[in-house]
Protein backbone atom coordinates (compact mmCIF):
# COMPACT_ATOMS: atom_id res chain seq x y z
CA UNK A 1 0.00 0.00 0.00
CA UNK A 2 1.30 3.45 -0.92
CA UNK A 3 2.12 5.82 1.88
CA UNK A 4 0.55 9.24 1.61
CA UNK A 5 1.92 12.45 3.00
CA UNK A 6 -0.10 15.13 4.73
CA UNK A 7 -0.13 18.61 3.24
CA UNK A 8 -1.91 21.89 3.91
CA UNK A 9 -3.08 24.66 1.60
CA UNK A 10 -4.58 28.00 2.57
CA UNK A 11 -6.71 30.17 0.31
CA UNK A 12 -8.04 33.64 1.11
CA UNK A 13 -11.74 33.83 0.39
CA UNK A 14 -13.91 36.93 0.67
CA UNK A 15 -17.14 35.64 2.14
CA UNK A 16 -18.72 35.27 5.57
CA UNK A 17 -17.67 32.19 7.55
CA UNK A 18 -21.31 31.14 8.00
CA UNK A 19 -21.99 31.15 4.25
CA UNK A 20 -18.71 29.37 3.52
CA UNK A 21 -19.60 26.70 6.08
CA UNK A 22 -22.78 25.86 4.15
CA UNK A 23 -20.67 25.14 1.08
CA UNK A 24 -18.20 22.84 2.85
CA UNK A 25 -20.57 20.94 5.13
CA UNK A 26 -23.72 20.13 3.16
CA UNK A 27 -24.21 17.76 0.20
CA UNK A 28 -25.93 20.52 -1.81
CA UNK A 29 -23.12 22.99 -1.07
CA UNK A 30 -20.36 20.49 -1.83
CA UNK A 31 -22.00 19.44 -5.10
CA UNK A 32 -21.77 23.03 -6.34
CA UNK A 33 -17.96 23.03 -6.35
CA UNK A 34 -16.30 19.94 -4.87
CA UNK A 35 -17.85 17.08 -6.82
CA UNK A 36 -20.35 16.60 -9.63
CA UNK A 37 -22.80 15.18 -7.13
CA UNK A 38 -22.78 14.54 -3.39
CA UNK A 39 -25.20 12.34 -1.50
CA UNK A 40 -25.32 11.73 2.21
CA UNK A 41 -26.98 9.29 4.51
CA UNK A 42 -26.33 10.56 7.98
CA UNK A 43 -22.56 10.73 8.45
CA UNK A 44 -21.83 8.81 5.23
CA UNK A 45 -21.12 10.97 2.20
CA UNK A 46 -20.76 9.74 -1.38
CA UNK A 47 -18.78 12.01 -3.71
CA UNK A 48 -19.41 11.45 -7.41
CA UNK A 49 -17.17 12.67 -10.22
CA UNK A 50 -17.58 11.83 -13.91
CA UNK A 51 -16.90 8.11 -13.71
CA UNK A 52 -15.76 7.59 -10.15
CA UNK A 53 -17.36 7.47 -6.77
CA UNK A 54 -15.68 7.83 -3.39
CA UNK A 55 -17.21 7.39 0.03
CA UNK A 56 -16.21 9.24 3.17
CA UNK A 57 -17.52 9.50 6.69
CA UNK A 58 -18.04 12.89 8.32
CA UNK A 59 -15.98 12.34 11.46
CA UNK A 60 -16.03 15.80 12.95
CA UNK A 61 -17.53 19.19 12.41
CA UNK A 62 -17.81 22.45 14.24
CA UNK A 63 -20.48 24.77 12.96
CA UNK A 64 -19.05 27.77 11.14
CA UNK A 65 -15.51 26.46 11.61
CA UNK A 66 -14.54 23.12 10.10
CA UNK A 67 -15.45 19.72 8.72
CA UNK A 68 -13.35 16.57 8.54
CA UNK A 69 -14.11 13.56 6.36
CA UNK A 70 -12.38 10.18 6.60
CA UNK A 71 -12.12 8.23 3.35
CA UNK A 72 -13.56 4.72 3.22
CA UNK A 73 -12.06 1.90 1.18
CA UNK A 74 -14.08 -0.09 -1.37
CA UNK A 75 -15.36 -2.35 1.44
CA UNK A 76 -16.65 0.63 3.40
CA UNK A 77 -13.89 0.40 6.01
CA UNK A 78 -12.41 3.65 7.30
CA UNK A 79 -8.89 4.37 6.04
CA UNK A 80 -6.26 6.32 7.95
CA UNK A 81 -6.64 9.22 5.50
CA UNK A 82 -8.90 12.19 5.89
CA UNK A 83 -9.40 15.62 4.47
CA UNK A 84 -10.35 18.65 6.47
CA UNK A 85 -11.63 22.06 5.47
CA UNK A 86 -11.16 24.69 8.14
CA UNK A 87 -12.43 28.26 8.06
CA UNK A 88 -9.95 30.76 9.46
CA UNK A 89 -10.88 34.32 10.37
CA UNK A 90 -8.34 36.91 11.37
CA UNK A 91 -9.53 38.45 14.64
CA UNK A 92 -8.27 41.90 13.74
CA UNK A 93 -8.77 42.27 9.99
CA UNK A 94 -11.72 39.83 9.78
CA UNK A 95 -10.09 38.39 6.64
CA UNK A 96 -11.41 34.90 5.94
CA UNK A 97 -9.50 32.03 4.44
CA UNK A 98 -10.04 28.32 4.01
CA UNK A 99 -7.40 25.87 5.15
CA UNK A 100 -7.32 22.50 3.40
CA UNK A 101 -5.63 19.56 5.09
CA UNK A 102 -5.31 16.50 2.85
CA UNK A 103 -3.10 13.53 1.99
CA UNK A 104 -1.52 12.50 -1.31
CA UNK A 105 1.19 10.18 -2.51
CA UNK A 106 4.54 11.94 -2.72
CA UNK A 107 4.69 11.85 -6.52
CA UNK A 108 1.11 13.15 -6.79
CA UNK A 109 1.49 16.14 -4.48
CA UNK A 110 1.69 18.76 -7.23
CA UNK A 111 -1.32 17.28 -8.98
CA UNK A 112 -3.28 17.14 -5.71
CA UNK A 113 -2.47 20.79 -4.93
CA UNK A 114 -3.50 21.83 -8.42
CA UNK A 115 -6.78 19.97 -8.05
CA UNK A 116 -7.55 21.83 -4.82
CA UNK A 117 -6.61 25.16 -6.45
CA UNK A 118 -9.09 24.46 -9.23
CA UNK A 119 -11.79 23.38 -6.81
CA UNK A 120 -11.32 26.42 -4.58
CA UNK A 121 -11.42 28.58 -7.71
CA UNK A 122 -14.81 26.99 -8.52
CA UNK A 123 -15.94 27.60 -4.93
CA UNK A 124 -14.98 31.28 -5.16
CA UNK A 125 -16.84 31.55 -8.45
CA UNK A 126 -19.99 30.00 -6.91
CA UNK A 127 -19.72 32.35 -3.92
CA UNK A 128 -19.05 35.39 -6.10
CA UNK A 129 -15.78 35.93 -4.24
CA UNK A 130 -12.51 36.70 -6.00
Amino acid sequence: MEVKVKYELEFPIHVSPSLLYQYISTPSGLSEWFADNVNSRGELFTFIWDDSEEKAKLISKRSGERVRFRWLDEDGVETEYFFEMKILEDEITKDVSILIIDFAEEEELDEARLLWENQISDLKHVLGSN
